[in-house]
This record gives C-alpha cells, sequence and structure tokens, in this order.
C-alpha cells in the first residue's frame, strides 16, 4: 500500500487502482468498468478526492484469498484468466485476463483498508473496488463476484488483527450468500443483512439466524420492494442499532451495494443518496459507540451509473463527516 494525492490529514481513507479498470465482462454486462470511471468523475467533481486519504493497494497473496476460499478455487480463477479470452464463472459471472489480479487487488484493498483504521492512519475507509464479492462462496464464484473480499476483510482482522469480533452489515440490495455462508456457524462475526425479497441469490430468509455456535449471529431483515428511506431506517432504529450494542463489535465492516437506489436497473427499491447518506451515519455512530470509530466499508453493487456514483458520493461525505 502507498499513499496517493489527497488530504494527507484525512481521517477517512479511500483506496482505489486504476487497475480495477482492466476487469472486463462484456460491453453488455452490467458490472462494468464505467461503474468505477462513474465513481471516480463524481467524486472529482464533488471535491471529495481533494478531501480523503488517498491509499493505493497492493494485490493480497493467494494465502490471504484462502482464509476464505478453496485454495483450487483460487488457483483455477488464475488459470482461467491465464488462457487470456474471457471466461464464463458462473452463468452471471464472466472474468477476462485481468480478472484474477484485479480481485487480488480488491481483497488487498479491504486487508490494508482495516489494516490503517487499526494502526490510526484512519478513522474509517472506503474501498472502491471491483470485481465486487458478498456472493462468491467458499468454491466458486456467483453474481458478479470472484473473491469474497468482506468476508477474507473479517477473517483478517480476526487472526491478524487480534480482533475478537466483527461485525458485517451488508445493504446491497442482494442478500449477501457467501458471506452469510463463511460464518454462519461462527460467533465471532455477526452478519447482518437489509435485502430486497424475494430476489437474487434467494437467500436471506429471517428464518437464517446461524446454526451450532453461530446461531443468532445472522440477522437477515428482507425488505419488500418498494421500500423507501424511512423504512430502510427503521430497520436500523428497530433492529440493526440493538443488535450490534449487543454484539459490541471491535470493527465494523460494510458490504455497501448501491444497487437499491431507485433508479437501479437491477432492482425495486426506491432509496435515495439522503438515504445512504443517513444509514452511513447510523453506523458511523455505532462504530463510535462501539469499536473506537473503526469502519471499513466496501463497495458491491450499483449498476445504473450517475444513481451509484451520487450515492457513493454522499455515502463518502457522510464518513468524512464523522471523522473530522
Amino acid at each position: 500500500m502507498r499513499h496517493g494525492a489527497g488530504n494527507p490529514r484525512a481521517r477517512t481513507a479511500f483506496l482505489y487502482h486504476d487497475f480495477f479498470l482492466e476487469h472486463h465482462t462484456g460491453w453488455k454486462h452490467p458490472e462494468k468498468s464505467a461503474r468505477l470511471t462513474a465513481v471516480m468523475d463524481r467524486l472529482r467533481t464533488d471535491g471529495l478526492l481533494d478531501r480523503v486519504l488517498r491509499l493505493t493497494p497492493v494485490e493480497a497473496t493467494p494465502e490471504t484469498v484462502a482464509l476464505v476460499h478453496d485454495p483450487a478455487y483460487v488457483a483455477d480463477i488464475e488459470a482461467r484468466g491465464a488462457a487470456g479470452r474471457l471466461f464464463q464463472a458462473d452463468a452471471d459471472t464472466v472474468g477476462s485476463p485481468a480478472t484474477y489480479r484485479a480481485a487480488l487487488l480488491a481483497v488487498g484493498a479491504v486487508t490494508a483498508a482495516i489494516d490503517a483504521v487499526f494502526d490510526g492512519t484512519a478513522q474509517n475507509a472506503f474501498c472502491a473496488v471491483r470485481p465486487p464479492g458478498h456472493h462468491a462462496e467458499h468454491d466458486r464464484a456467483m453474481g458478479f463476484c470472484f473473491f469474497n473480499n468482506v468476508a477474507i476483510g473479517a477473517l483478517h482482522a480476526r487472526q491478524r488483527r487480534a480482533v475478537s469480533r466483527v461485525a458485517i452489515v451488508d445493504w446491497d440490495v442482494h442478500h449477501g450468500n457467501g458471506t452469510q455462508n463463511a460464518f454462519y456457524a461462527d460467533p465471532s462475526v455477526l452478519y447482518v443483512s437489509t435485502h430486497q425479497f424475494p430476489l437474487y441469490p434467494g437467500s436471506g430468509r429471517r428464518s437464517e439466524t446461524g446454526e451450532g455456535p453461530g446461531l443468532g449471529f445472522n440477522l437477515n431483515i428482507p425488505l419488500a420492494a418498494g421500500s423507501t428511506d424511512t423504512d430502510y431506517l427503521a430497520a436500523f432504529r428497530d433492529e440493526i442499532r440493538p443488535a450490534i450494542a449487543r454484539f459490541k463489535p471491535d470493527l465494523i465492516l460494510v458490504s455497501a451495494g448501491f444497487d437499491g437506489h431507485r433508479d437501479d436497473p437491477l432492482a425495486s427499491m426506491r432509496l435515495t443518496e439522503q438515504g445512504f447518506a443517513d444509514m452511513t451515519r447510523e453506523l458511523t455512530a455505532l462504530a463510535a459507540t462501539h469499536c473506537g470509530c473503526r469502519l471499513v466499508s466496501v463497495l458491491e453493487g450499483g449498476y445504473h451509473l450517475p444513481a451509484l456514483a451520487a450515492a457513493v458520493s454522499a455515502h463518502i461525505a457522510a464518513l468524512l463527516e464523522a471523522s473530522a
């Protein structure tokens, strides 16, 4: 990791690498390089890139990825990209020669952000990465995702930063099946998801609450199509706040998908930029109360380019507000 431009005194870190744009998925695919181009252009226009601490990630090692994923699966993604053409990892998930390195950089961004908040370099951080991660399972790609960035980050924090408890809050419009499955029997990680239901991938029912020692540490909050800012904030007030207060995490990770926006083509929610900013404020307040402000947010979905860019801008502005 190295410092880039931006404000070296900022307490909100921003992690990004141009190589994320090299992960190609085909010109019709919704998870495309233009997503990050739109985000970066909007952040420049809004003056936010000058206000954050810019950090450039380095690639995670395969051993770090193997904290969550089968090493044979990791090696298979590397080999398929090395063939030099686009490849279909599952029905929805397309890779290219650059995918393996981009996915390693995405994981590296998350682990570097976690290190930054524990080293005191920053209070909170946003990782503008692709490919996204929360659908990726132990041994297969799924839902545009190859490596589960947030799940690997949680285990990095647990195993390499001596963290006892990690809370993951996933507000992507799609349920994070891969993250849930990674920690379904693990009481050291609280997984909380708000998501449209029913919708892809079909998991995320209220009855899915964990198993064995992890029973009660998995909280799904399925929401009906058409849910608004008010509905999401009620979920935060009535369920997420008390769950995190009981759990008392040492770190909060956010699977920050912006496909719940009212303009997004892949779902039917009615969130606005203000809603994303308000949810961010809820989580930064919880982080301030329970874990020394340590919060790392990671880009997941969001497929209407102007809506994605505006929502990310509002999210980062709220992170900056909290770290001022």
